[in-house]
């Protein structure tokens, strides 16, 4: 199944969390920038808070869409190991990778919150969604980063997701829901028709519509 946009893709994701819509406890915590129309659409359909969490990709130098690690907030960061010694990648290059990256998370940290505070996620029960899994490491940091602050359960979500991922990531969260896991994936883009990229400009024109429905006694 093909989605026609990350908006329909996360109407489709939000009827498969329906379990957990209308409970105060939750927050939907999107990764900018394609996964927050998404998790928009998630938190809309559960009436629930929408957050997001900065992760940056760690790409391979000269084939930059190529995951060999990732970093977040909290000076988490992971590596895959394996791909860095397969792209023959040497420390100064990848601690040059991960400096130019945490720049940018700290951009994106200032222009997406500007003076809104993140939410509390202890204790509560946190929705991680995307807009897809190819190999998982933005998502995999993105776990580290939330467990973190000891919340009381982990969810991820995402509308496509090649099934080895999300069967390795399955182990590692109290749930997963992968909508489609097709046996042929290539990329998370190739199963939307509209692939366009987000915006930093939607991501805070979402963001801003998103207090709308945020419950009350979640923001903290």
């Amino acid at each position: 199944m093909r989605f026609e946009n990350r908006t329909a893709a996360g109407q489709l994701l939000a009827a498969q969390l329906h379990p957990y819509a209308n409970r105060d406890d939750v927050i939907v915590l999107a990764l900018p920038r394609g996964g927050v129309p998404v998790g928009f659409e998630v938190a809309k359909g559960l009436n629930a808070a929408l957050d997001i969490l900065v992760v940056r990709k760690l790409g391979v130098p000269g084939h930059e869409e190529l995951a060999m690690g990732a970093i977040a907030p909290g000076g988490v960061q992971t590596l895959n190991h394996h791909i860095v010694l397969s792209s023959r990648v040497d420390d100064t290059a990848i601690m040059q990778v991960i400096a130019q990256e945490q720049q940018e998370l700290a951009r994106r940290e200032q222009l997406y919150r500007s003076d809104r505070s993140s939410l509390t996620l202890r204790d509560r029960t946190v929705i991680l969604v995307d807009d897809g899994l190819a190999t998982g490491a933005t998502m995999r940091v993105a776990v580290q980063a939330v467990r973190q602050q000891q919340p009381a359960r982990i969810v991820v979500a995402v509308p496509v997701a090649a099934p080895e991922t999300c069967q390795e990531l399955g182990q590692e969260v109290d749930q997963i829901i992968c909508a489609e896991t097709p046996q042929r994936f290539s990329s998370v883009g190739s199963w939307y028709e509209d692939f366009s990229q987000t915006t930093d400009e939607e991501v805070r024109t979402l963001l801003k519509a998103a207090i709308e429905f945020t419950p009350s006694a979640m923001i903290s």
